[in-house]
């Protein structure tokens, strides 16, 4: 089933995406909801029923889209055991060929449509990140609504041209790329018809540790390019991706797995369908929280006004004796006049008999 999906249009203003989804037109950006994204990569396991049921996940936690990657083990590299050739140094998949590791993390080509159509019947946008030319082809004949540059590809120079002249937003992550190659990419991107770039502060590091988020990115990114920022979290737990919200973020990622005991490329620093829902759930009670910059009496303030001090009277009080510091206070509550108008009053006359714990108002004091 396909949803006839209009082509994404994309606005400049304030930093702002607005792109074509299953459910409406949705702006991603400063002032909208954050866009949450949960990266499926290779957690199926090579099981087009387990990639169903973690789209189903997906929805039930209620993030906005969901991701795959577009590669074969032969597109992304080469079949040999030569040295450089070699995974050593990483905690998950030491001991393989990358062409062993890309063989089990892949997802097969022939899944992606139906994925695709899933997707969008749950209310989901579904879109890939894409690691050569044929994947890019393969994925504008799916006909989908933007693109993501996977963080090591960053400096794929023809790579990010011809995701560029597909007219799609694109969102991409920094990973271990520098100040001028980010520069380098988001102008590659937009001069060859990207119409909006989105850069995401991400550590290329599987767990990445939160030590070495350097969240403070978040902000400065969307300074420094002039372009939506957000994160994309390799971490074991939700804070850091809360963080972000808080520091300004308008783009979530997250991995996902059904279970990470049943093990996965990417399972171990993913989350599972419930810590995904609660994670979405943190989200969105953090940018309610943000809102705007705000003085005064909130709606839900308004009650407490009551236990503000104010003046009172405190003794009882005769038509034209004076106010003094021995007969009226600021006390609790908020129901006579406010304390600053305390020295005004001192030394002025009641206009008429005044009962103690009567709150002091204009109206009994003579002018």
């Amino acid at each position: 089933m396909t949803t006839g999906l209009r082509k994404p249009r994309l606005i400049n203003i304030m930093n702002k995406l607005i792109i074509n989804t299953p459910k409406g037109e949705r702006t991603i950006g400063p002032g909208n909801p954050v866009f949450i994204i949960a990266e499926m990569s290779g957690n199926h396991n090579q099981d087009i029923n387990r990639a169903y049921k973690i789209i189903d996940a997906a929805a039930e936690a209620g993030v906005d889209a969901v991701k795959s990657q577009t590669y074969t083990a032969d597109t992304i590299t080469i079949d040999s055991d030569a040295e450089p050739f070699q995974i050593k140094k990483s905690d998950l998949w030491s001991g393989q060929t990358l062409y062993q590791l890309y063989q089990k993390a892949y997802t097969p080509w022939d899944w992606q449509p139906k994925l695709k159509d899933y997707a969008e019947a749950k209310g989901l946008i579904f879109f890939s990140s894409p690691f050569d030319n044929t994947a890019v082809d393969f994925l504008e004949k799916m006909k989908v609504e933007l693109y993501k540059v996977a963080s090591l590809e960053v400096v794929d120079i023809p790579l990010l041209k011809k995701i560029g002249k597909t007219g799609k937003p694109v969102i991409m992550s920094r990973g271990t790329a520098t100040i001028d190659e980010i520069a380098l990419a988001v102008k590659t991107l937009k001069n060859n018809g990207a119409p909006q770039v989105a850069v995401l502060q991400c550590v290329a590091a599987y767990p990445a540790r939160p030590e070495d988020m350097n969240l403070k990115t978040v902000p400065d990114i969307s300074e420094k390019f002039k372009v939506v920022s957000g994160l994309s979290d390799h971490t074991l737990g939700s804070t850091m991706s809360i963080a972000a919200v808080a520091l300004g973020a308008a783009i979530i990622e997250k991995h996902i797995t059904l279970s990470r005991s049943d093990g996965g490329p990417d399972a171990a620093f993913s989350l599972e369908g419930e810590e995904l829902k609660d994670l979405v759930k943190s989200v969105r009670e953090t940018e309610a929280a943000i809102g705007k910059s705000f003085y005064g009496v909130g709606v839900n303030e308004v009650e407490s006004m009551t236990f503000r001090k104010s003046l009172f009277v405190v003794k009882d009080m005769k038509r034209g004796k004076k106010f003094t510091e021995d007969n009226i206070r600021s006390i609790r509550p908020g129901a006579g006049l406010e304390p600053k108008y305390y020295d005004k009053v001192i030394g002025k006359k009641a206009k008429a008999d005044i009962k103690r714990a009567t709150p002091l108002s204009w109206e009994l004091i003579e002018k």
